[in-house]
């Protein structure tokens, strides 16, 4: 391989340096015109074939506009972008490669299943990427289009410095492609997911800025290749993603399973002034996947509707049977999240909890709610349906909901609420759901109650430790207890204005301990109701156990 090539590929996490004057294969040398009128493909593709004969090396875009429809790379080949360089997707059908045929059947939808129809696409190479100051632009205005950069069964990617926009399927979309590394990929009006790694190994994803429409980062592991292959070794830091779905999203297509996988120092917002994020990190297991060792750290987050969503369900996508998978050894910490309005969720199905989640120092504030959860109506359990943060429909809680979870850590948590709260009129499905004024309606004359802080059922193994939530107006529990077991309550100090701090309900409570927690004065430390075993609860400032049935 020349030294050029080289050198481009070995400048993962450096400044971006231009090959020499005269260095590579150019594309105007092989015909391509440059003029944003002419159709270039062709004097492309013909440049990459004369560079992979060669054994490799880049091809190069001198300023200029170059049409083009699918562009083949080859083992090898970088395609380096000048400046004033753009790629311009062509608009006729004709110009891209037709939809690959497969020998299997796939549940996932076209825009994860297919690769060809794409406008830069490899297959089965290896050394290979594309780098530069210019610009891929896909020229579409709406989604249902091909995908901008596509790699499938490929080795040695590197993506570095480059702006893609205006894509109407994924911007960045890697199948079965190891050893990856994308560096200050810029991505702008996607109609489409940003970047997706699926059922990839050793991805390196660093200092990109992301805007688009659904998830702007989404490891996922689906059937595409025909096989359960796991997406593993991922790192994703020092990005900038704005989204109407999620930010940074485990799953969604989780066949095969998620391991040694982190998001960490990255700021997730929603899209615009007036469209909120669904979230800023999902986790989740629909389809048989296990998850194990995700590590999330150090995100801010503004405009997103529920920082954390961690979800294990049944949906059972490609699966003979569904079958749930499961969600174990998560760590998040250093969570700021402003102008919230669905809780924090962590919710497994019954008789399959999610496992060891710890998320420690977290502070966030709600803007406002759905509608508050009837007195007496359960939450829905929607096993099988697809996974987001507004699937359950109203929650009892404005700041944290845990269902169907074991061996939860929970430290050092501010959960908070700003004035002038609200709650939306409708009942269920909320994906459309943005802030009143979106829909020109009003705020409310007189703000809404939020409600308890957080709601844990069927939670067992639990510590919550500093947790400082702030109370509502009406002086409802903080928190609400049903049917959790060994819980260890400890070092809490909320502020003043509850009547309780934690409200025990479920005739299957079980071995509660509140301990050192600094109450204000007029909030008792717990209620029981009378169902709850005698015994159950217990304080260990007086060393007494509350009798089933009695208020404390």
């Amino acid at each position: 391989m020349p030294v050029t090539a080289l050198v481009l590929l070995a400048c993962a996490h450096a400044a971006l340096v231009p090959p020499p004057p005269g260095a590579g294969w150019n594309v105007r040398d092989h015909g391509a015109k440059g003029d944003g009128v002419a159709l270039d493909s062709p004097a492309v593709q013909a440049a990459v074939d004369a560079c992979a004969a060669a054994g490799g090396g880049t091809v190069l875009f001198p300023a200029g506009v170059y049409v083009c429809g699918t562009v083949r790379l080859k083992s090898g080949v970088m395609l380096w972008l000048d400046h004033g360089a753009t790629i311009l997707g062509s608009r006729r059908r004709a110009d891209y490669d037709d939809y690959e045929t497969l020998d299997f059947e796939n549940d996932a939808d076209h825009e994860t299943t297919y690769f060809n129809l794409s406008l830069i696409r490899a297959e089965g190479a290896e050394r290979i990427g594309v780098a530069g100051f210019g610009v891929v632009d896909a020229n579409f205005k709406k989604r249902g289009g091909p995908k901008a950069l596509a790699f499938k069964r490929c080795h040695f990617v590197e993506i570095h410095g480059i702006t893609i926009r205006n894509i109407p399927n994924y911007a960045v979309s890697l199948l079965g492609t190891d050893d990856v590394n994308i560096d200050g990929l810029t991505i702008l009006n996607g109609y489409s997911d940003g970047i997706d790694p699926d059922s990839c190994r050793n991805v390196r994803i660093s200092s990109c800025r992301i805007s688009t429409i659904d998830d702007a980062i989404v490891p996922k592991a689906s059937f595409a290749l025909g096989e359960r292959r796991a997406c593993e070794n991922i790192t994703v830091t020092n990005c900038v993603l704005s989204t109407v779905c999620n930010g940074f999203k485990l799953g969604t297509e989780s066949g095969g399973d998620f391991r040694r996988i982190s998001f960490s120092n990255s700021v997730v917002t929603g899209y615009g002034d007036h469209r909120p994020a669904i979230s800023g990190v999902s986790i989740e297991s629909v389809d048989g996947s296990r998850i194990r060792d995700i590590a999330v750290s150090n995100i801010t987050m503004h405009h997103v509707r529920s920082p954390l969503f961690v979800r294990l369900g049944n949906r059972g996508r490609d699966l003979p049977e569904p079958v749930p998978g499961s969600i174990e050894r998560v760590m998040v910490s250093n969570i700021a999240a402003t102008g919230a309005s669905l809780p924090c969720i962590i919710a497994g199905i019954p008789g399959h909890p999610v496992r060891g989640v710890t998320v420690s120092g977290l502070r966030a504030a709600w803007k406002g709610a759905d509608p508050a959860l009837a007195v007496g109506e359960a939450v829905p359990e929607e096993e099988a349906s697809y996974p987001d943060a507004y699937m359950f429909g109203p929650l009892p809680a404005y700041g944290l909901y845990c269902r169907h979870a074991e061996d939860v850590v929970l430290e050092n948590l501010r959960l908070s609420w700003e004035e002038g709260f609200w709650r939306l009129g409708v009942t269920r499905k909320y994906k459309e759901v943005r802030w009143p004024a979106d829909y020109g309606m009003p705020d409310p004359a007189s703000p809404a109650d939020p409600g308890p802080a957080a709601w844990f059922e069927d939670t067992a193994r639990l510590r919550l430790t500093g947790f400082d939530p702030r109370p509502a107006p009406s002086g409802a529990p903080l928190v609400r207890f049903h049917d959790v077991r060994s819980a260890l309550v400890s070092g809490c100090a909320p502020e003043a204005g509850a009547r309780v701090f934690v409200d025990v309900t479920g005739g299957n409570a079980a071995n509660v301990l509140l301990a050192g927690n600094l109450l204000p004065g007029g909030t008792a430390p717990f209620t029981v109701s009378p169902e709850v075993p005698a015994g159950a609860v217990r304080l260990s400032e007086t060393g007494k156990d509350a009798p089933g049935g009695a208020n404390q």
